[in-house]
């Protein structure tokens, strides 16, 4: 499955910090799965980043005026 492409899979997402000072994006989707990914506060900025970027990029599709240049994500996150 490409980023770019609709799914059906329902997922819940949670994200914040850790004991140990990291930033966790919590995953759990249909099916028993659980996907823990923690990062440390500099790649969790890097990650904020590219989320604006492509909420910009999105924003702009959405009003017709095609993807921003240099954007990495497009896609939706479904909860």
């Amino acid at each position: 499955m490409g980023i770019d492409k609709e799914s059906e899979v329902a997922a819940n997402l949670q994200i914040g910090p850790t004991s140990l000072g990291m930033v966790r994006i919590y995953v759990e989707a249909e099916g028993g799965i659980e996907l823990p990914l923690d990062f440390d506060p500099e790649e969790a900025e890097e990650i904020a980043e590219e989320l604006r970027a492509a909420a910009e990029a999105a924003r702009a599709m959405g009003q017709g005026r095609g993807p921003a240049s240099g954007s990495k994500g497009k896609a939706k996150p479904r909860r």
